[in-house]
């Protein structure tokens, strides 16, 4: 007969395995597919499935995905009349394949786009007029083959300085800001039915987010279909404050769009001169002490980063009823850009899954704060 010694063994061994077992059936699209949908940006090799343990990370935890380049302007249209679908059509179908929600990313942004978008035969700064019906041309190009399969579009990304005026790149140097109603124009002729949003870094700073309001209202006024706005999210362990984030969705909501967080990530290496921003061109010299987790992760920050999680996705997750997405910007550490920016050739661990794609303490933070 067992004691009760061995009985209270065999007990706690029978919690530990359902425990297991709970946590490996878990996921987050299923622990948050009431509130809203969860995504990956994925990159080429992760598009053409040539790691199949990233294949399998991903269609288990993920029911969103966005390419992180294969869509920007320079390598789906690299030359005036040269386009290359072949990577954008296998994300495409890979998303369609496991019935997820699909995002393009993006159709108008200042970097990534080929000089000769801007210039003519002579290398001078094309017209207004022509300048506007290459917008047309791309946009309805992109958007018209895969109508009715893509779900949604970051028309217009990043076009905004860090007080909320117009960034002075070369589409609103030619065109005014009058290229970014055409963009939504032009998209909306293509596919009235894709979701069409407006993407930007650090528009939940105030006066960021009050160039981005504005821009939005400007837009609707002109009976211009804007379904969302992106708050991209890459934000550092220790800012900003969770508070200014419910804010910013407070605000943005009463445009009567969506609110979706688009390219998350939390950097837990320090950024050269106190730089918070998103903007791909700052890059600085490598210095080792701006790399000091080269070897690996301390359990504290491993934490703090799990904490900054779950402080997050309880926001998000308190604002379900607006806030219909969150992507994360990369599948796992290895593949992130914060490993390369602003500094090239750093250690970064900004993302739920490590390197060997193996979930973090971050990872079943976020699932915890749905689980309660």
């Amino acid at each position: 007969m067992m004691n009760m010694k061995n009985l209270a063994v065999a007990a706690f061994a029978l919690i530990v395995l359902v425990s297991c077992s709970e946590k490996k059936q878990t996921s987050l699209k299923d622990a948050y597919k009431d509130y809203f949908y969860i995504g990956a940006a994925i990159d080429r090799d992760q598009i053409a499935g040539k790691d199949s343990a990233a294949t399998q990370l991903l269609v288990s935890q993920f029911n969103s995905i966005v390419p992180e380049n294969v869509m920007k302007w320079e390598r789906i249209h690299p030359q005036m009349d040269s386009f290359v679908f072949a990577p954008v059509d296998s994300f495409v179908e890979l998303g369609l394949k496991n019935k997820m929600f699909i995002v393009g990313h993006c159709l108008c942004w200042h970097s990534q786009v080929p000089p000769y978008v801007f210039v003519d035969a002579k290398g001078k700064d094309v017209s207004k007029d022509t300048l506007l019906a290459r917008l047309k041309s791309h946009i309805t190009t992109v958007v018209s083959r895969y109508k009715g399969k893509v779900n949604g579009y970051d028309v217009v990304n990043e076009a905004l300085n860090e007080d909320g005026t117009f960034r002075q790149s070369k589409w609103y140097q030619i065109a005014g800001e009058e290229y970014i109603e055409k963009a939504f124009q032009y998209a909306y002729e293509a596919d009235s039915s894709a979701e069409l949003y407006y993407n930007d870094y650090n528009i939940e700073q105030p006066a960021k987010r009050a160039g981005a309001i504005k821009l939005i209202k400007n837009l609707q006024a002109k009976g211009i279909k804007v379904s969302g706005v992106g708050i991209q999210g890459h934000w550092h362990v220790n800012s900003p404050s969770m508070s200014v984030v419910d804010s910013a969705i407070v605000d943005f909501a009463k445009l009567g769009v969506k609110v979706m967080f688009t390219e998350l990530d939390f950097t837990v290496i320090p950024n050269p001169w106190d730089n918070n921003n998103a903007n791909i061109s700052d890059t600085f010299a490598f210095k080792k002490e701006m790399n000091p987790y080269a070897d690996g992760l301390p359990d504290s920050v491993q934490q703090k980063l799990a904490n900054r999680y779950a402080d997050f996705f309880t926001v998000a997750a308190k604002h379900k009823d607006v806030v219909s997405r969150v992507t994360f910007w990369g599948l796992h550490d290895g593949q992130s850009w914060l490993n390369n920016w602003p500094i090239f050739g750093r250690t970064n661990y900004p993302l739920p899954f490590d390197r060997k794609l193996q979930p973090k303490p971050a990872y079943y933070s976020i699932l915890k704060v749905v689980s309660k």
